[in-house]
């Protein structure tokens, strides 16, 4: 595929991992132009900045008339301008995860990991164990670790770390994008329903988890949650070494003596007390398979520690925005009820005693519908005060299956959490000033920019 390669061309190439490629093909030495709408920082100062000029709105002169290959991002869809003029013209065309594949990762050795929750907080941590250790490693994640600086990197490193992803690869390939990126060490971290708009029920999703471990081979490794029942049925594999990991009996790698403190927790692995600067029982249950993972590339334990010492921890996860007026603002990406339960427990311990606020935007493809609107209320009443915003983009779901907010005040209430369904930024921000007061804690849920909700709290709450 890659040697008769000399021009790309990207379609959607603001995306992080689309940009971030994009600027690797042009390191080595390839011609690359790209396009997309919405274009601002920080891709397109990262893209200008690597002498890649973004072209707007999509239009087919964007498409160089001796293109070799054409990248299509995962947003893109029939009827764009320029995947129209690629299909029409015969033209050569891939996604993002077949480019990675082809491109970057094969001949390297790729830890992939994989799972409905926890993927960017794990990547994140084992691609800083390798990097603190000078293994230098190229990387794709979902997010932004403080101590790199960015969400992506492809280096000369022997090692590819990379987010998992189930959803599908692009409109012309509905296969999980993970099923691309020829794992040597696997970790799937649990199994839940998730992105309705793509998979019809938890049967789907395992579905596609089956086929990722599938392709671990008999010299690789595959690190899975060994206290997820949904994975249970999955794991009973012979093609390859497998390792069970987590907090219950039964697993290979348990983390026992779990000690939890304001800033940290720390937990026995076999006879190494490891302490990681991240709280909640789920993350230690994610160090556990950075342990294992770093472990199976060689490197002590010692230096493991070392590494999760130093760790910064990611933007928006758990994220302490800042503190006006004695109220403190967190941003969170958790958009899935067991991310929003489980930073809620998570914070409880940190803040014990203080009053704890849950602002949740129903965004995702998923909560905008109401195949959790029984889950949402559990994990938003553990919260003192839970307020929801308006559901975005409800109009485009289908009436029966959308999720109703008064049904959700009501069942939130019932946990016992005062509720409140206040549709626009503007409103939140005046709840937040009539009834907040010093000590109280408000972590805003949302996997977009919510309007900016963040910085205007904080903003208000200055004065």
């Amino acid at each position: 595929m890659t040697h008769d390669i000399r021009s790309v061309h990207f379609i959607g190439i603001c995306g992080t991992a689309m940009a971030s490629t994009a600027a690797a093909m042009k390191e080595q030495g390839y011609l690359v132009t790209g396009s997309d709408e919405g274009v601002y920082p920080p891709m397109s100062t990262f893209l200008e900045a690597r002498g890649i000029t973004v072209l707007s709105p999509f239009d087919p002169a964007n498409v160089p008339p001796n293109v070799n290959l054409v990248v299509v991002g995962n947003a893109m869809s029939r009827g764009n301008a320029e995947v129209e003029l690629t299909l029409a013209g015969g033209l050569r065309y891939t996604s993002l995860p077949e480019l990675l594949k082809e491109f970057f990762i094969r001949g390297k050795r790729s830890i992939v990991i994989a799972g409905t929750h926890g993927k960017t907080s794990t990547t994140s941590l084992l691609t800083w164990v390798f990097e603190h250790n000078g293994l230098n490693p190229s990387y794709m994640l979902g997010g932004v670790p403080n101590n790199l600086h960015q969400g992506a990197r492809l280096t000369d490193s022997e090692w590819f770390i990379i987010e998992g992803d189930e959803y599908d690869t692009a409109f012309f390939d509905k296969r999980s994008k993970f099923v691309h990126y020829l794992p040597e060490i696997a970790i799937v971290n649990n199994l839940e329903f998730d992105h309705a708009d793509i998979f019809d029920d938890l049967a789907a999703v395992k579905k596609s988890f089956a086929h990722f471990i599938r392709l671990v081979p008999n010299n690789g490794l595959l690190l899975a949650n060994g206290d997820d029942p949904n994975l249970a049925g999955l794991l009973d594999v012979d093609f390859c070494p497998i390792k069970r990991f987590g907090l219950g009996d039964g697993n290979d790698l348990r983390a026992t003596d779990i000690e939890s403190g304001e800033q940290a927790s720390s937990f026995l692995l076999g006879e190494t007390t490891f302490t990681i600067p991240l709280l909640g029982d789920f993350n230690v249950r994610n160090a556990v398979a950075v342990v294992a993972a770093s472990r199976a590339a060689g490197l002590s334990d010692e230096k493991i520690q070392a590494a999760f010492s130093a760790f910064k921890g990611i933007k928006r996860r758990m994220e302490v925005l800042g503190e006006e007026g004695g109220v403190t603002v967190i941003d969170d990406f958790g958009h899935h009820p067991t991310a929003i339960r489980e930073t809620l427990l998570a914070l409880r311990k940190k803040y014990s005693g203080r009053r704890l606020w849950a602002i949740f935007e129903p965004r995702s493809n998923t909560t905008r519908r109401n195949v959790f609107q029984a889950e949402l209320a559990d994990a938003l009443g553990r919260a003192d005060v839970a307020v929801v915003a308006e559901v975005d983009r409800l109009d485009r779901i289908p009436e029966a299956q959308r999720l109703n907010p008064e049904v959700l005040m009501t069942a939130i209430e019932d946990t016992g959490t005062r509720a409140a369904y206040l549709p626009t930024v503007d409103a939140i921000v005046g709840r937040v000033m009539d009834e907040a007061a010093e000590g109280d804690v408000v972590c805003v849920f949302s996997n977009g920019g919510f309007g900016g909700l963040h910085h205007k709290l904080l903003e208000a709450l200055a004065g």
